[in-house]
């Protein structure tokens, strides 16, 4: 099922009409008037008021505010497509647990798949965070975000390695079939009624700790943390990260058992893991975490995947706060192996996670192994190793900048070059296929005016006219591109644009004509 057609259980959310309201899926790919007053002439692709998912008023007060901001009408005709995609759209179903009326839930689709993803939607919100305060109200950006932590703190429960989780039971909205998932083979094993597909992901944990840290940090709810299934979660959280510590070869070489395993039938290499599904040996002794998969649903090549290791790093640390600070009878153990974890990995990045490059010098590595394997690239889904500084992991700077020169050049297999688009794309839909999503990250990480005009003068020529952001484009033709309706990528956009508001206004009064 595509789309945003949904019926509510809460008030929180209007009960849309089938046949009042078309299915965003094909409404995104027409063009709707009025046109901007620019060059390109971008439609508005906000569905009509009474078709948007969850209303909100600080949110429409935003868009209006930023009309006198954004000088450019192509560009602000983008931010307002754009900024409030995934309320518009991808709020599928908003509530409260079956078995405890006070506890909100907020089941949020990415765009065209009727699943919600433990990143994506982690990253959907955070698009959100300059709109959230403290909030009881039901109908509050705060109840939203209170709504996912609680619905990804049951998936996490339920099915702990696995990133993508079906409508919750008190939705009465039917499973999505994931037809690609039809014949895996998963150790754990998991139900499809409650799962859409269980690759294992480091990042998809760690996003949890992401959206509870960024929640805290907004409105200093310290009191939620402590109902419900938050610190069971982080147990849970931090078990698997335990866990997939295990090496392949014990000290004698006998091959150990690996707490995760996946086959998947398939013609895509990077849809399925090698040596039957347990992924090419990892060595012992570096302190990483391994990760089967990478934030693009692709299959690590060496599973010690550097960015997830910085990102869960990161959100350790801000969350071990909210734990320190709970009256649980385990929370300050907890926090102390919450802190302890991210320091140490942390040492194994800079440590372990580094190479030294014959041209770039010190930089990096996107994969390890810690037999001496490395791989020297970058993808654009988050977290990369270009987002690094982005989601706050203390980058060692001289490390960093050779690394982002290396991204963003042809030394990068995946950055993508041509006259329409240069951004860095990844395997998931191939050579020539750059992602705007990786131009946004650019402008996020650098101070450079000259570079961060050039990054939009890219992104606003490669919607194909359309007006909101693709998840990727050929970097020599505007008009092939993949998935119009991508609300992560949308939102990040739109919170890309405030932070230039806030760290440089001068460049939202440039024209882009």
């Amino acid at each position: 099922m595509h789309g945003f057609k949904l019926l509510a259980l809460s008030s929180s959310v209007p009960l849309l009409a089938s046949a009042q309201c078309p299915d965003y899926l094909d409404y995104s790919t027409q063009i709707h008037e009025p046109l901007s007053s620019g060059k390109y002439k971008l439609p508005y692709q906000r569905p009509s008021e009474e078709c948007r998912t969850f209303k909100s008023q600080s949110l429409e007060d935003t868009i209006t505010r930023m009309e006198s901001v954004i000088k450019d009408p192509d560009l602000y005709r983008l931010f307002t497509n754009a900024y409030p995609n995934t309320l518009d759209t991808a709020v599928k179903w908003k509530g409260y647990a079956a078995d405890n009326a006070d506890e909100e839930l907020t089941f949020l689709i990415t765009g065209d798949i009727n699943a919600m993803w433990l990143r994506d939607s982690s990253n959907q919100m955070q698009s959100y965070l300059p709109l959230l305060n403290a909030s009881s109200d039901p109908n509050s950006i705060a109840s939203l975000y209170r709504g996912v932590i609680n619905l990804q703190a049951r998936y996490i429960l339920t099915s702990p390695y696995c990133n993508s989780f079906q409508p919750p039971i008190e939705s009465n909205i039917g499973i999505a079939n994931n037809t690609s998932a039809s014949q895996d083979t998963v150790y754990p094993t998991y139900n499809n009624q409650s799962v859409f597909e269980c690759k294992y992901e480091l990042d998809s944990l760690a996003a949890f700790l992401e959206i509870s840290s960024n929640y805290y940090s907004a409105t200093g709810d310290l009191a939620f943390f402590g109902k419900f299934k938050w610190v069971q979660t982080v147990e849970a959280i931090l078990k698997v990260a335990a866990d997939m510590m295990t090496p392949t070869y014990g000290d004698d070489g006998a091959v150990l058992e690996s707490p995760y395993s996946f086959t998947r039938l398939t013609t895509r290499a990077t849809e399925t893991l090698a040596n039957d599904g347990l992924g090419n040996p990892t060595a012992n002794g570096t302190g990483l975490i391994r990760s089967a998969f990478r934030p693009s649903d692709d299959s690590t090549i060496f599973q010690l995947f550097i960015p997830a290791n910085m990102m869960l790093s990161t959100y350790l640390s801000s969350t071990a706060e909210i734990m320190s600070k709970l009256n649980s009878s385990n929370s300050a153990s907890l926090a102390t192996q919450m802190t302890g974890l991210s320091k140490s990995l942390q040492e194994a990045i800079e440590s372990h996670g580094t190479t030294t490059h014959s041209t770039f010098g010190k930089i990096y590595a996107y994969e390890v192994d810690g037999f001496g394997g490395t791989t020297i690239m970058d993808d654009a889904n988050i977290p990369s190793l270009l987002s690094a500084p982005f989601l706050g992991y203390p980058v060692d700077q001289e490390t960093y900048d050779n690394t982002r020169a290396l991204i963003l050049s042809a030394s990068n297999p995946y950055f993508m070059r041509g006259p329409v688009i240069n951004a860095v794309g990844g395997p998931h839909q191939g050579p020539g296929m750059a992602w705007p999503m990786a131009s946004i990250v650019r402008i996020l990480t650098t101070d450079d005016d000259d570079e961060i005009k050039g990054q939009l003068r890219e992104i606003l020529g490669s919607t194909d006219g359309l007006g909101l952001i693709h998840e990727s484009v050929n970097s020599f033709n505007a008009s092939r591109w993949t998935r119009q309706w991508f609300s992560w990528a949308n939102g990040l956009f739109g919170q890309m644009v405030l932070d230039l508001e806030t760290r440089k206004p001068g460049i939202l009064d440039t024209s882009f004509q």
